[in-house]
């Protein structure tokens, strides 16, 4: 079997339990554990297991091979975007599949080596705690690669995380914060040196949490939850027309599979 072919037979997401601490590994090592819309449909689903075992104390995520956590959605994914139903399809996805991990019962630990960007940088900010290998490498770079935007919802969750001038300036200069920077700012609360040393870090920390009163982790969640103010579905729908039905979102998710730098006119329907 050859390697591409070993890939796919694969699941594209691992899940395990030992010790009622709930294991998820992205597994797609080949393409920086870039998510497919099956995957994020998988995410949903374990967080539906996990919320109906009340054994599982704790929940870690992370990414297979060391290189990445997850370097957001697979492009390929997006080829077939042509109607606006497409777009916001996609944004109300990934709210949806994000929602479902920040509500999650048990407390999320996200577990980070290499690239932590787009989607998967959304995924490690609704985890409850992040830690972080020496080689982790945070960011949203759509402003010099696809051209598209967060939804409200998502640029509400990491205002609040890293402050809105932080966010901004994550997104207008489109570059990858590093891990000692990101431990400056709290997106991370700890780094460790080596990616060999993250996941037992990691099962370490899930160990101390799982062994705490659950019912106060609980309260600590839906309260800050609770907090955010409330953001109606439709909101911000224009933006992602904007940025999605765009010839800079072609022009861009080309240049992107073309290996080029991509020419935006700033163009919108």
């Amino acid at each position: 079997m050859s390697d591409s072919a070993q890939a796919e037979a694969q699941p594209t997401i691992l899940y395990d339990v030992a010790d009622g601490i709930a294991t998820v590994t992205f597994n797609r090592p080949e393409a920086r554990n870039a998510f497919t819309f099956e995957m994020y449909e998988r995410l949903v689903e374990i967080c539906e297991t996990v919320n109906a075992d009340g054994s599982i104390r704790a929940m870690i995520l992370t990414g297979a091979g060391g290189r990445a956590f997850a370097a957001g959605t697979d492009i390929a994914q997006f080829r077939a975007f042509s109607t606006p139903e497409d777009a916001l399809g996609y944004e109300a996805r990934i709210d949806r599949v994000l929602g479902a991990l920040e509500t999650c019962r048990a407390p999320t630990i996200a577990a980070i080596a290499g690239a932590c960007t787009g989607g998967g940088a959304a995924i490690a900010g609704c985890c409850d705690l992040r830690i972080a290998a020496s080689n982790s490498k945070f960011g949203f770079p759509i402003a010099r690669t696809l051209g598209n935007c967060l939804s409200m919802s998502n640029y509400a969750r990491f205002a609040e995380l890293l402050g809105t001038a932080r966010l901004k300036e994550l997104i207008f200069t489109a570059r990858l914060f590093e891990a000692k920077e990101a431990l400056a700012i709290g997106l991370v609360s700890e780094v460790v040196a080596e990616p060999a040393d993250l996941m037992p870090r990691a099962q370490e920390l899930a160990r101390l949490v799982a062994g705490h009163a659950p019912l106060t982790l609980q309260a600590t969640k839906q309260a800050l939850r609770r907090l955010r103010p409330a953001i109606p579905r439709d909101e911000g729908d224009r933006l992602i027309l904007m940025c999605y039905m765009s010839d800079d979102f072609k022009e861009g998710m080309n240049a992107f599979l073309e290996k080029r730098a991509p020419l935006f006119s700033g163009l919108h329907p």
